[in-house]
């Protein structure tokens, strides 16, 4: 499911315009984005949490040189999903 098709499906399910909808969805995605930026986690109780995780900075290879090259350390985003999510989705 792309993100047109998941304002179309929320837009059905929530009863709302795919306008409004849509806007509703950019400012939930740009708050979480937001709060990951400034290391803060986003928990969804029932869903999971959206967190920022700082990734050691490691040797490495270049792929066309096969040179060893040193990668900087950075944050990567992360999700853990729920207990729930996870039997739900297993199921």
């Amino acid at each position: 499911m792309n993100k047109p098709e998941f304002i179309a499906a929320v837009s059905d399910k929530a009863g709302l315009s795919r306008k409004d909808t849509e806007r509703v969805i950019n400012a939930a995605l740009d708050t979480i984005t937001a709060a990951l930026v400034k290391g803060d986690k986003v928990a969804f109780s029932g869903f999971g949490i959206f967190e920022s995780k700082l990734r050691k900075a490691r040797m490495g290879r270049d792929p066309h040189t096969k040179e060893p090259m040193q990668i900087p350390e950075t944050h990567v985003p992360t999700f853990k999903p729920s207990k729930v999510l996870k039997d739900t989705v297993a199921k």
